[in-house]
């Protein structure tokens, strides 16, 4: 796995390393023993044990039989998915297409009551219009070599946005103004999208932020974009894979970030002049 310092991720992994070290304790085996009973490399359970080396289901499983603890084996296969689920590569997410990555995540934004994100790129997903998530996750599937499916995964998308209309939710998003300024697609797909960011704006449950380019005394300099669920979890998107935080003090240090980039933002009447300003740029 790349480099991302999360303490989520390496706990995650680690936890599962240390229950199958436990496992071989409990079995009375030495690291080679286990190894020569399973025909591995003996390095392969010091790899797996250090967390350095992530094992597979089946890796798990001649593990577990090694160690004469078989019914061991489907709850660490279970904890081992979770881990390996919050550092996703994009083309492992991506590998059948983009349509089932985005109707994924439908049950997740179901059952969130409290959204917030903030997007320093790309408008957010549940704001896009049809024209302009078309252009963008076309660019995503060309780069990312993905199968063809941009038409039914933009109507996925769409449908994951219904939940803005939905009771007992709450959406409080950020964008920077140079959200406002990159062009997706052609000009009438993006004077679409900017006009659609000023209906969904009266939305009652919705609250969108604009942070200008004039913000005085910026007190947090731009971030990756980034989701935050209930105070549950983070998505956060990098180029190459989704990283999930679940860890309290990290979910906490990116509500805290939010609150302090949400405190540059403008609202109401200027952030609308700020999408406005945007539109007639666009001539």
């Amino acid at each position: 796995m790349p480099q991302y310092q999360s303490s989520s991720v390496e706990n995650a992994r680690k936890a599962v390393a240390a229950r199958l070290r436990e496992t071989r304790l409990d079995a009375g085996l030495k690291g080679h023993e286990l190894a020569a009973r399973c025909g591995w490399h003996k390095s392969k359970v010091s790899r797996i044990e250090n967390a350095r080396t992530p094992p597979t289901d089946a890796d798990i499983r001649e593990w577990c039989t090694a160690c004469e603890a078989d019914d061991q084996a489907a709850d660490i296969i279970a904890a081992s998915r979770t881990a390996a689920s919050m550092y996703m590569e994009w083309k492992r997410l991506q590998r059948t297409g983009l349509r089932r990555l985005q109707e994924s995540r439908i049950p997740l934004y179901e059952r969130t009551k409290l959204h917030r994100g903030y997007a320093s790129h790309v408008v957010p997903g549940l704001f896009q219009t049809p024209a302009y998530a078309a252009a963008l996750l076309s660019t995503i599937r060309r780069f990312h070599h993905a199968p063809d499916d941009i038409t039914e995964a933009v109507d996925a998308r769409m449908a994951r946005a219904r939940v803005l209309h939905e009771s007992g939710h709450r959406f409080v998003l950020l964008v920077e103004e140079s959200v406002l300024r990159y062009q997706v697609g052609d000009a009438e797909a993006m004077a679409g999208q900017l006009g659609h960011l000023l209906s969904v704006m009266s939305l009652p449950a919705v609250s969108l932020g604009v942070i200008p380019f004039s913000a005085r005394e910026r007190g947090m300099w731009t971030l990756e974009g980034f989701n935050i669920f209930d105070d549950q979890r983070v998505h956060v998107e990098l180029l190459t894979a989704q990283v999930t935080l679940t860890a309290p003090g990290e979910v906490a240090m990116y509500v805290r970030a939010f609150a302090e980039l949400r405190e540059m933002a403008v609202y109401g009447a200027d952030a609308r002049a700020c999408v406005s300003a945007a539109l007639d740029a666009l001539g």
